[in-house]
């Protein structure tokens, strides 16, 4: 055994020790406002703790944690902790273009299932998305939502061809596997002359996207339905877009044909999907290392859940899902765009 690259891997071992338990301290820093409250100035955990209506010494100890993880910046001469301008950015704006505490709520969510997760290791069981944790759904939304509010209504759409005008003019629009219809809502918002439709199989979920169009007071022009990737209705749509999800279903290939029956002639069908390379190699990097992981736990065992015919998993990569779209008879596919995150892809009808 080599000493040094044994010391390495316990190095390796006790960052992912702090970060698995780092995660918890992210959510209740979100959670109970101490973020936002810290990026007001420099404090004392004193001083924090009764500005948020938390006690002291549970204050203190979590900004010595997120001080030593880097989240939080301490000055030893006065004793006060603040916020980088940086961590500002990053930790206390759920509808900005990068919000860390989203992702962690996600995860920790995810990992209520682990017990679930083990039988279904050993029998080749699926666990369907309808069977996690409250967190799984809301931190999905408050994980993707920044991401998409950065880049969907200002470069994914109008990087295919003729849409944005379409929708400006006025078009129909389903958003398949819509989750709590973040997604859904931002192209509405964008867009008043057109109408969207957003579906997902998870009964909840869709609950939740209702009672937020009514908050956002956009009811007449966003319908949300309870409905599958191969059962949502209500076509012919000029668009049909699907953020993160194709990978989760059971019978992708089934849900590509249904698309393009719904899809008018010349419609576009917009495909968001995690960044993956094609092979395995390709994705051993710190952002496939996050998509392997949720895919072990929510995209796998969601599409051998679902029947399972094809589980592409979240790093299936641009060949696979081409795959996908030819064997439904699209006859044009391009990458239109990519992030550190996702690539985007158009095809056409």
């Amino acid at each position: 055994m080599d000493e040094q690259k044994f010391n390495d891997f316990l190095n390796r071992f006790v960052g992912d020790l702090g970060a698995t338990v780092g995660a918890g301290a992210v959510v209740l820093g979100d959670q109970l406002g101490l973020y936002r409250a810290l990026a007001e100035g420099p404090q004392t955990p004193d001083v924090l703790a009764a500005k948020t209506g938390t006690a002291a010494r549970y204050v203190e100890e979590w900004l010595r944690g997120q001080a030593a993880g880097g989240y939080v910046a301490h000055d030893a001469a006065s004793g006060t902790y603040h916020l980088t301008d940086e961590q500002v950015f990053a930790l206390t704006d759920p509808d900005g273009p990068v919000f860390l505490p989203g992702a962690f709520q996600l995860a920790l969510g995810a990992l209520h299932a682990v017990p679930r997760l083990a039988e279904a290791f050993r029998t080749g069981e699926g666990v369907g998305w309808h069977e996690h944790d409250e967190d799984v759904f809301v931190g999905c939304e408050r994980f993707f939502r920044p991401g998409y509010s950065a880049h969907l209504v200002t470069e994914w759409l109008p990087a295919l061809d003729g849409v944005v005008a379409k929708l400006e003019s006025g078009a129909r629009a389903a958003d398949v596997g819509c989750g709590l219809g973040a997604s859904t809502t931002l192209m509405a918002q964008a867009f008043p002359n057109s109408t969207f439709t957003g579906s997902d199989y998870h009964a909840h979920s869709v609950e939740l996207a209702r009672k937020s169009v009514a908050d956002l007071g956009l009811g007449g022009r966003v319908e949300f339905e309870v409905a599958g990737a191969t059962t949502f209705t209500d076509g012919p749509y000029d668009l049909v877009t699907t953020f993160d999800c194709l990978h989760d279903m059971g019978d992708p290939v089934g849900a590509a044909l249904h698309i393009r029956e719904q899809l008018v002639d010349g419609g576009t069908w917009l495909i968001v999907e995690p960044a993956a390379g094609d092979s395995v190699d390709e994705n051993l990097n710190p952002v496939g290392r996050v998509f392997y992981g949720f895919s072990t736990f929510l995209c796998v065992p969601n599409a051998v859940a679902q029947g399972g015919s094809r589980t592409l998993g979240a790093q299936a990569g641009e060949k696979a899902i081409r795959q996908v779209v030819d064997e439904a008879g699209f006859t044009s596919f391009r990458r239109v765009a990519q992030t550190p995150f996702n690539l985007v892809y158009e095809v056409r009808r």
